[in-house]
């Protein structure tokens, strides 16, 4: 896959639904224009995303300090007062909250941000934008980007807003690459093939979270349906599904896939839907299905590559649906919608 296989307009879109973001304050402008490369699309995000936050004031939260000061403010470390000889200079340790915007979240936005102003592939405009949101961030500590702990981060109601916002900056942050001559970095044209799959999988639950709640969306894991449970079925792996659709009894199950190559070829030239996702896929599907009775269908949804051949499979396998579709992102949004819509259908009786 490469940047220009999807069109940057939908790459937005999916991020908007990703990260729960698509009614967002202005960032509906954002799938309007034209983006000539994907970082110049991430950098506009940020330029208008933390504009905004700054005019909304930025997050900040109670952090615990430990300094010398002229007057007692919180608990008086004593220890530390007497050790350091404190008094002599009229001063004493104290410990205290201070609500404070150098917060996890705000590192992480200034860190981007810095390291998008660095970029070549960033328009100048673009750049000093960015550079302009810089001294309202005077306040946060700069950190070296691979060291934010993105699963750390969590989100309420106070700082909801900044969900998209560092769902951006962490597809930035993992589609870094080290250059081998200068020890700097660079932007891929394209970030990884995990990041952008964790996107396509996030995107895909969230679509369906935001326009059919009623089939109760969501990637639980399946039962491995044994026989006689045993303490060695905590050997047995995870199946933890991507997306699972669940209406009036029945239940699909969605593996989604972003790969490069969406077909395999055999022995003999033949493309043929890659075994081990419909290994994968058949096995969650026989598992789940613990009524026997055909209620549980499974469908592997690729995303769309260029390739002549593309997966477009349709069968019954003992007694459940089982398929393969390609989902095409470089269409019009209006068309892409249609093709997730289409999908629902497969829970009708």
């Amino acid at each position: 896959m490469t940047d220009g296989s999807i069109i940057i307009r939908n790459v937005y879109v999916m991020m908007a639904y990703a990260f729960r973001a698509i009614r967002s304050d202005g960032n509906d402008r954002i799938a309007a224009e034209r983006f000539d490369h994907l970082h110049d699309l991430l950098a506009e995000i940020l330029v208008r995303g933390v504009g905004a936050q700054v005019k909304r004031g930025l997050h900040r939260d109670y952090l615990h300090r430990s300094d010398e000061i002229a007057t007692v403010r919180g608990r008086i470390d004593v220890t530390r007062t007497i050790a350091t000889r404190s008094t002599t200079r009229g001063r004493l340790v104290c410990e205290f909250d201070e609500y404070d915007p150098d917060t996890p979240h705000n590192r992480a936005l200034k860190s981007v941000i810095v390291l998008l102003i660095r970029q070549s592939d960033v328009a100048v405009a673009r750049k000093d934008a960015l550079r302009r949101l810089l001294p309202y961030l005077d306040a946060v500590t700069l950190v070296a980007p691979t060291s934010i702990r993105w699963d750390t981060l969590t989100y309420h109601r106070a700082n909801a807003t900044y969900r998209l916002l560092l769902g951006v900056c962490e597809l930035i942050v993992r589609g870094l690459l080290p250059t081998q001559d200068s020890g700097a970095s660079k932007l891929t044209s394209w970030v990884s093939d995990d990041a952008m799959s964790t996107l396509y999988e996030r995107f895909l639950r969230e679509y369906y979270t935001v326009h059919h709640p009623e089939l109760s969306p969501g990637a639980p894991t399946v039962d491995w349906d044994l026989d006689e449970p045993s303490g060695q079925s905590l050997q047995l792996p995870l199946m933890r599904t991507d997306v699972t659709l669940r209406n009036r009894g029945r239940i699909l199950i969605i593996d989604a896939k972003y790969y490069s190559h969406t077909m395999q070829t055999g022995a003999w030239g033949k493309a043929t839907v890659h075994s081990t996702n419909l290994y994968q896929v058949f096995s969650y599907v026989k598992n789940e299905d613990t009524r026997r009775d055909g209620s549980v269908s499974g469908l592997l949804l690729y995303a769309h590559t260029d390739a002549v051949e593309q997966p477009d499979l349709d069968v019954v396998v003992q007694g459940n649906r089982i398929g393969a579709r390609t989902l095409d992102l470089n269409r019009p949004w209006e068309y892409v919608s249609a093709q997730l819509e289409e999908i629902v259908g497969w829970l009708e009786d």
